[in-house]
Formats: C-alpha cells, sequence, structure tokens
C-alpha cells in the first residue's frame, strides 16, 4: 500500500490581497493553519510547507516540515518540486494544493489520491473541476521530483510541462463525484474554489461555517447542559464550526487541559485550531477519561 503525504505552497504577498494568504484569518486560525490541518487528517503522513526563503508564516504544529523555495518567484513547478524533494524516501504520493483553498474538504483531497492508489501506472491524478485544470489540488507521485526539478533549470515553468512527462489521469465533475461520500459532502465541489482578491476573501468569510456532529460525555456533558441546556450525553446535536475550538465556544463549553476531542472517533487532539469539514463528528470528554 503506498503512503501519502501532503504539501501546501504557501505563496508569497499577493498584490491583489495586500498580505501573505497564508495569514488570514480563518475562523480564529489561518488559511495555512486549516489547510495543513485538512491534508494532516487525511494523509496521516507528512506535511510540507513551501515558502520563499525567509518569508514569516503563521504559528503551525510541530508535525509541519517547512521548507524554502530555492529561488523565489519560479512558479508553482518550482514549488511542487521542492515539495516533492522533501518526500523523498518518506513517501510514495502526494497531495499537492495552495494556502488559498479555504473549503478544501478530506473527501476530495481522499478521491484524488484513490486514483494514483489504485492505478500505479499513472503518476499525476489532476482534477479539471468547476470548468478549469487543478495542478494545485492534484496528486503527484514523488517519483516526479526530479523531472519538475529539470523543468526549473530549463525555465519551463508551467505545470502543463511536466504533465507532458509523465501519465496523467484526469478527472472531472462526474468522475470526482462517483464517490458517494464526496458527492453528499462537497457536491458543488467547493473544495477548489480559491482567494484571489479581497471580494473572494470577504465572500468565502460570509459562508456558513461547516455543518457538524458534537457528541458529549462524562462531566463534560453534565457542565454543557447546565451551562446550555443541552441533551445528556451521548445525544448528537449539530452545530456551524470550522475548528473545535470554534465548536467547543458554540456550545458554551471551555475547550481547555481538562477537555479532549475526539474527531470522527479517531483522532484525539487539545490543538483547538484543528480544522472541521462538513459530515465530521465531534466528541468532548473529560481528558482523564480519554485524553
Amino acid at each position: 500500500m503506498p503512503s501519502f503525504a501532503g504539501v501546501v505552497l504557501a505563496g508569497g504577498r499577493s498584490s491583489r490581497m495586500g498580505t501573505p494568504k497564508a495569514a488570514l484569518e480563518w475562523h480564529g486560525s489561518t488559511l495555512l493553519r486549516r489547510t495543513t490541518g485538512i491534508l494532516g487528517r487525511v494523509t496521516g503522513g507528512r506535511v510540507v510547507v513551501v515558502r520563499a526563503a525567509g518569508q514569516p508564516l503563521p504559528e503551525l504544529p510541530g508535525s509541519v516540515t517547512v521548507v524554502d523555495d530555492p529561488r523565489e518567484g519560479r512558479g508553482p513547478v518550482q514549488g511542487i518540486a521542492a515539495g516533492l524533494a522533501a518526500l523523498r524516501g518518506e513517501a510514495d504520493i502526494a497531495f499537492i494544493t495552495s494556502t488559498d483553498m479555504p473549503f478544501l474538504h478530506p473527501a476530495f483531497v481522499r478521491r484524488v489520491l484513490r486514483t494514483l492508489e489504485e492505478d500505479e501506472a499513472t503518476d499525476v491524478a489532476l482534477p479539471f473541476a468547476r470548468g478549469y485544470r487543478q495542478p494545485l489540488a492534484a496528486a503527484y507521485r514523488v517519483t516526479l521530483a526530479e523531472a519538475a526539478e529539470r523543468l526549473v533549470k530549463e525555465d519551463r515553468l508551467k505545470p502543463a510541462f511536466l504533465f507532458e512527462q509523465c501519465a496523467v489521469a484526469q478527472l472531472d465533475d462526474d468522475a470526482l463525484l462517483s464517490d458517494p461520500v464526496l458527492d453528499a459532502l462537497d457536491p458543488d465541489l467547493d473544495s477548489v474554489v480559491n482567494v484571489n482578491t479581497p471580494e473572494d476573501y470577504d465572500a468565502a468569510r460570509t459562508r456558513r461555517a461547516p455543518r457538524i456532529s458534537v457528541q458529549l460525555f462524562g462531566t463534560v456533558a453534565k457542565s454543557a447542559a447546565k451551562a446550555g441546556g443541552l441533551d445528556g450525553p451521548g445525544s448528537p446535536f449539530a452545530v456551524r464550526a470550522a475548528t473545535v475550538g470554534e465548536a467547543a465556544g458554540a456550545i458554551g463549553l471551555v475547550f481547555d487541559r481538562h477537555v479532549t476531542a475526539a474527531l470522527n472517533g479517531d483522532q484525539i487532539t487539545r490543538d483547538p485550531e484543528v480544522p472541521l469539514a462538513a459530515g465530521d463528528t465531534l466528541f468532548f470528554l473529560s481528558a482523564d477519561a480519554g485524553g
């Protein structure tokens, strides 16, 4: 079975945004923190952030590796090359994305990765979603690092040049949505919506947070019920939240050292910035009981 990892291209200062996209606020966190968290949830392997040399980044978990572009301003192929090179010997396949896709859903990432997992003859799983190729929401074999590095040296800096040299499986909307989970949770393929302008960002921030299910157990359930009139232990209820901390706040729960969260029954965390996506189930319980 192949091993997976994630690569996020942090980008630099955008002339249209006026500030680095990576540091843009997103529900009390940042766009970069959200993107790395989504990839970390799915891949189970390392997540690499590729930045311009010396570029300041918002705070990230210790599990995230930061590497510098050897040369600034060389476009996405340079970032792809640097990210894949950092994963040599550690992973077989990487999902590569930019930092400015705030609605990237875990189900989308899984669907794209599965293409390479099931077809060893394919090098790139390239979504053609919402009418456009999505080279920065695609899966690449790590062995493509050498080809990408060679293209950078030749000043052939468009992803299309890389695709000419390998086997590409293009996934249109129908192919992507053949996955019933993705079809249910992201039917409009908002996963590939990016924010390129202040207007894009403002519009994205007006959207409601993902709808998730929350369940409480033990003393956490008793405390929350007393504070907010919630149902008893184990009773699920829906909230809108983009992070674990936002979900806790939505029910009046103080997410401190006494509380542990379990995401979808397996990922245990006490990090309030862990990102959530539509369809998630979040369990809160006493840290003494489950931490």
